[in-house]
């Protein structure tokens, strides 16, 4: 679906993963619609956000810590099913059922000020009420800040906007000195497929994060020879996760946001779980881990007191980025490279919410980040600070 001139709506919601069906989930609920008071969009070309990317063998009963989003539980799966398969349906099934009406696939390349733009890129705006129909009234905007983002089918002007982008679409990959003359194949762990392309090759396996470990032990068996290393020594943690463990994990992110630095991956506050599976792998010596090596060479990895290692491939599971570069033309940074916020507000400005960031990083924070910036957002624009409706109409749903 493309669009000429501008669409005027109150909230734009970007991305459709966890986050933001959360996020448009709880909008519903304070009384805005779908394609009338706001828009979701999403530049995945189906539903399931950064599950349906994932590798086939990454089968549901390995998933950890997968919790349903709100309104609808997740019940009935195979463990065995593909987790992408798995966690897409559902989220097919979710919009559906609550009619989200998710644009996609649609790209949002920048959002910024309104009233920035030069006269020649002034907008035909289309009123709230009919996404789509357009009016002749340059001036409807006028007396108001606006956000204008601009996307693959066209441009919206919202009146707040809530970033629901996550962080698979930038992989990082760590510099490395010697990565140029390596003369065997470099990876991320965003391209892994499954084992089967590792067979009888010397692996080198980068990161100490969930991913890293997952797909160590189903390379392993099928390897010549595997070698994991780390920057740092990994943390596994014994014993149950629970809701004090978790607000401690929770209110050390947001230390770090709060102090406007990057926020750190979960993996960094929490440990790996010890699973029955990272058990044997650490009895079997797979999981033993060596620093992180000093140099590449053309035929593998020489550390600094001369440890060699032979290698065919060199995997990198270093994790992923925040993707914001759209934001960019807000200038939301601070100078220590991360965003300064206040719940899910951007301190820089009010009329953004970033949910999926930092403290929300999990599946169980998306929900709760996306009914708080929901509330918020419905606060501001109405000048109404109450909720639309009470808490304990959602019982069971952000606690699940």
């Amino acid at each position: 679906m493309n669009y000429t001139g501008v669409r005027e709506v109150e909230v734009v919601v970007v991305g459709a993963g966890q986050a933001g069906l959360a996020a448009a989930f709880h909008l519903r609920r304070v009384g805005y619609e779908p394609d009338r008071d706001f828009v979701v969009l999403d530049h995945s070309p189906r539903p399931g956000g950064a599950w349906q990317f994932r590798w086939p063998t990454l089968t549901y009963d390995k998933v950890h810590g997968m919790h349903a989003l709100p309104g609808m539980g997740l019940t009935g799966a195979d463990p065995r099913r593909p987790s992408s398969e798995v966690i897409g349906g559902y989220f097919d099934d979710y919009e559906r059922t609550f009619g989200l009406r998710v644009h996609r696939p649609v790209s949002v390349t920048a959002v910024r000020e309104e009233g920035g733009l030069p006269p020649w890129k002034k907008p035909v705006v289309a009123r709230a009420g009919s996404v789509g129909a357009l009016t002749e009234s340059v001036g409807a905007l006028e007396g108001e800040r606006r956000l204008l983002v601009e996307t693959s089918e066209g441009d919206y002007a919202a009146r707040a906007l809530i970033n629901a982008t996550g962080t698979w679409d930038r992989p990082f990959w760590p510099r490395i000195p010697g990565q140029e003359v390596f003369g065997g194949r470099q990876l991320h762990s965003a391209q892994y497929r499954g084992p089967e392309a590792f067979r009888a090759a010397r692996v080198v396996v980068v990161g100490g994060g969930t991913s890293a470990v997952q797909q160590l032990l189903e390379i392993a068996p099928v390897a010549a020879a595997t070698t994991w290393v780390t920057r740092r020594p990994p943390v596994f943690r014994e014993g149950p996760f629970g809701e004090e463990q978790g607000r401690a994990a929770v209110a050390l992110v947001e230390e770090r946001v709060r102090q406007g630095l990057p926020p750190r991956s979960v993996v960094s506050v929490t440990g790996l779980p010890m699973t029955e599976a990272i058990r044997r792998g650490r009895e079997s010596g797979v999981l033993e881990r060596l620093p992180l090596f000093e140099r590449l060479t053309p035929t593998g990895a020489v550390w600094g007191d001369g440890r060699t290692v032979e290698a065919d491939v060199i995997l990198y599971a270093t994790g992923f980025r925040p993707a914001l570069d759209h934001l960019a033309p807000l200038r939301l940074r601070e100078p220590g490279g991360g965003i300064r916020m206040e719940g899910t507000r951007t301190l820089r400005d009010a009329r953004v919410h970033l949910v999926g960031y930092g403290p929300s990083a999990s599946t169980i924070g998306a929900n709760r980040a996306g009914r708080a910036a929901a509330v918020s957002i419905r606060g501001m624009l109405t000048e109404d600070s109450q909720p639309a409706y009470e808490e304990t109409e959602l019982a069971g749903s952000l606690a699940s």
